[in-house]
């Protein structure tokens, strides 16, 4: 398919999906870009509602980087246990407390360069930083729904999330990146399921080829 064809493709699904869902946040409860990225690093391999339930009390007991930052790995493991991976996790939110006290007093920057630089924080974590956190559209999430959706939905053929989000990036307005994936990891938790996509009553049918179904 040309990349007009594709480009007008997404932009039927954008339209779409902005209907469904026409004020999508994120489901990862926080106070503020802090806070949200710590959930988001915990979120790796977990669901969401899973942390949702760990970082309330995360939170009360460090709710900020510096109060985090002087907290002992055992503690925290203690608090996230049920998160998996916890033992790497802890590490990574303590090393980012720890980096962002040193080297920018305490603040998330709000640079997805320098966030890439930060101890636990990859691009995809970058990015819901830069998006939900400061709605700063720097890129497009790729998390596991936005992975399988656009390769269903025939906006990508890729599998890895770096170029997924090249062709999404290529794809889509600037101004649609953020509520983009915000809608799409919606659509995959309610109808386009992993193993039992609810294609019969989903109205993006007419304009999905079902890559892979």
């Amino acid at each position: 398919m040309s990349k007009t064809k594709l480009k007008g493709r997404a932009a039927a699904i954008t339209e779409e999906l902005f209907k469904l869902y026409p004020q999508p946040k994120c489901a990862l409860e926080h106070r503020d870009a802090f806070q949200l990225a710590v959930a988001t690093i915990l979120s790796a391999q977990c669901t969401d509602e899973r942390v949702n339930m760990v970082t309330p009390v995360l939170f009360k007991n460090y709710p900020t980087a510096q109060k985090l930052a002087k907290a002992t790995q055992d503690e925290i493991e203690a608090i996230i246990q049920s998160t998996g991976f916890f033992r790497n996790k802890a590490k990574n939110i303590l090393g980012f407390a720890n980096a962002i006290m040193s080297e920018y007093g305490g603040e998330v920057p709000q640079s997805l360069d320098e966030l890439v630089k930060l101890p636990g924080i990859g691009r995809k974590t970058a990015n819901v930083v830069m998006g939900t956190g400061f709605g700063i559209a720097s890129g497009v999430v790729v998390d596991t729904h936005v992975t399988r959706l656009s390769y269903r939905m025939g906006l990508t053929k890729e599998e890895d999330a770096v170029k997924i989000e090249r062709d999404l990036l290529e794809l889509l307005p600037q101004g649609n990146w953020i509520n983009f994936s915000h809608a799409m990891i919606w659509h995959g938790r309610r109808v386009c399921d992993a193993r039992k996509p609810k294609c019969g009553e989903c109205t993006l049918s007419k304009l999905c080829p079902k890559t892979g179904l």
